[in-house]
């Protein structure tokens, strides 16, 4: 039986919406039921939350290749939907410089990567609603790391391995073909049970990809479907895929696949155990090094968290790794990589000049409502940053292409009366003595607060007093050092602080009223370092 005549008996090509193949059953998802045919080949049509499905039992001749021809059609479809969607709706809280949606809700960065002599960028997008649904790859690419250019999107959850989300993975620069490697993800039936599998799409001109399906269909012995977010390294003269993992004792690990010509892939273990009890689930994992060390990146869930006011249970760090033949890939020296409220998924890449840089999330999974929400968008990605090790320790600071984006520099003196910046883009440079406190975004009703808590020896961000909507307001970092020394960047609705030369970090989003352009310190009056930020144009325009 042709393809053709499924798609005529489900209402044509352009009914369709979704195509599923668990057990022997293929199943075609509908925009409209009333368009379904009769036909004894339909052994059923059944509605799952919401969804008109038309059931057919799965032939022989329907083989991988016809299914991937059903995958390019429903493509096609959401394509042509998606042209609404890369225009930017206007909103105040739209940050200038830093990239965000259009439209809808934004994640994970995704497949960053230098190729053919640009860099590449994805991230997760979901271009309806704001809503955690089935995930598209956007897609930008820069010459600079700051100015970005939108470019057709990249991946849609079009086939039957990633019907219900192209989740994340990572890019490869192979060959002159820009390789993106992801988690398919599809739910089947009302209990929604999760099929996981890790997949591969090829570009031979970096803007237009073929999706080549999984690569790794079965889960490993020990592994829960929770297993997602490929990372692709080259050791000992073959490839190594990383993923985040969960155990079926419902630990997080890291689970590692190894391959030689990048798709064939053997299982080579579940490795972290020297963690211990360490979480329920990891994701988005990394693997680089800098000056010698290996690093690991985790995003574990669940563990315990560095402070008592941090209630959310999604967490970010690094961790020193040691690769080798005989004991696989070995962790230790775990620590936090952003101690703000909203960081997440960090991806790292390596520029032409050696640099390594990272970008991640500026959000949390679960939570979808915050004031630009309002406007129809959310979410954004944090800034560009550097990241070097200093006598052992890991440093982040952002990347110097964002001296760019700056104006002169201006020094003023804060104190208690606001010094009105007429912009919520800066880049602030000071020291803050243990005892005073730092007000941004300063306006009649609204402020967030820095301040260096000398009683308890922490720095303390504060945004109680701002439209924030989620759960926890207030972030603690633990300091030892006798000064507090702090660059931050802010860009309308977000604030990332380097502190002490980027030995920590705290990034948060910040929403005030359009008038909360004020800063000021109270405490003893000190000189400050301002340049204003200007983006020549915003980063998903096409």
């Amino acid at each position: 039986m042709s393809v053709e005549h499924y798609l005529s008996l489900c209402g044509g090509k352009n009914n369709i919406t979704r195509v599923l193949t668990p057990d022997d059953e293929l199943i075609f998802a509908v925009k409209e039921v009333s368009q379904v045919g009769t036909s004894h080949l339909i052994i059923a049509i059944r509605e799952v939350l919401g969804e008109h499905q038309v059931v057919f039992k799965r032939t022989h001749s329907f083989d991988d290749e016809a299914l991937l021809q059903i995958g390019r059609y429903i493509a096609e479809q959401q394509q042509i939907a998606l042209a609404v969607k890369a225009e930017p709706v206007d909103c105040d809280y739209r940050p200038s410089w830093h990239i965000s949606p259009p439209q809808g809700l934004l994640n994970d960065p995704n497949g960053f990567i230098y190729h053919n002599g640009e860099y590449h960028l994805f991230y997760q997008w979901y271009p309806h609603a704001c809503q955690h649904k089935d995930k598209y790859w956007a897609h930008l690419t820069s010459a600079d790391l700051v100015n970005w250019q939108w470019q057709p999107v990249a991946l849609t959850p079009s086939d039957w391995f990633d019907a219900h989300g192209v989740f994340s993975g990572h890019a490869l620069s192979h060959e002159n073909q820009l390789m993106l490697f992801y988690t398919g993800n599809t739910r089947i039936g009302e209990q929604r049970d999760r099929h996981t599998t890790q997949c591969l799409a090829i570009s031979q001109d970096g803007f237009h990809f073929t999706k080549h399906g999984p690569v790794i269909e079965g889960l490993p012995d020990g592994v829960t479907p929770h297993i997602r977010d490929p990372k692709i390294i080259r050791h000992n003269d073959a490839w190594l895929m990383l993923l985040g993992a969960q155990t079926t004792e419902l630990k997080g690990r890291l689970a590692v696949y190894r391959s030689e010509d990048l798709l064939d892939w053997q299982f080579e273990g579940v490795f972290g155990q020297e963690f211990g009890d360490f979480g329920y689930m990891w994701e988005c994992p990394d693997l680089f090094t800098i000056s010698e060390i290996s690093f690991a990146v985790i995003g574990p869930q669940g563990i315990d968290s560095f402070s008592a006011h941090n209630t959310i249970p999604h967490h970010n760090g690094i961790a020193r790794a040691t690769l080798s033949t005989e004991n696989g890939l070995e962790l230790s020296d775990f620590q936090h990589l952003d101690y703000g409220f909203d960081f997440y998924a960090p991806q790292t890449m390596l520029t032409p000049d050696g640099r390594r840089v990272m970008c991640g999330w500026m959000g949390l999974p679960d939570e979808i409502d915050q004031p630009s929400a309002d406007n129809g968008w959310i979410h954004q990605l944090t800034a560009m940053r550097e990241l070097s090790v200093n006598n052992g320790q890991l440093v982040q600071w952002p990347v110097a292409e964002i001296e760019t984006l700056a104006q002169p520099e201006q020094t003023v003196t804060l104190s208690n009366s606001a010094y009105n910046l007429e912009t919520k883009s800066f880049d602030l440079t000071l020291e803050l003595e243990w005892g005073s406190q730092l007000n941004l975004f300063e306006g009649s009703q609204h402020k967030l607060t820095i301040t260096a808590d000398a009683e308890h020896q922490v720095l303390v961000m504060d945004r109680s007093q701002t439209l924030n909507r989620a759960q926890d307001t207030i972030r603690e970092l633990p300091l030892t050092s006798d000064t507090v020394k702090l660059r931050i960047l802010a860009d309308r609705s977000s604030v990332e602080v380097f502190v002490n030369g980027g030995e920590a970090v705290m990034t948060s989003r910040v929403f005030t009223a359009p008038d909360s352009t004020g800063i000021s310190l109270n405490g003893k009056p000190t000189q400050a370092r301002i340049k204003r930020l200007n983006a020549s144009h915003a980063p998903f325009k096409s």
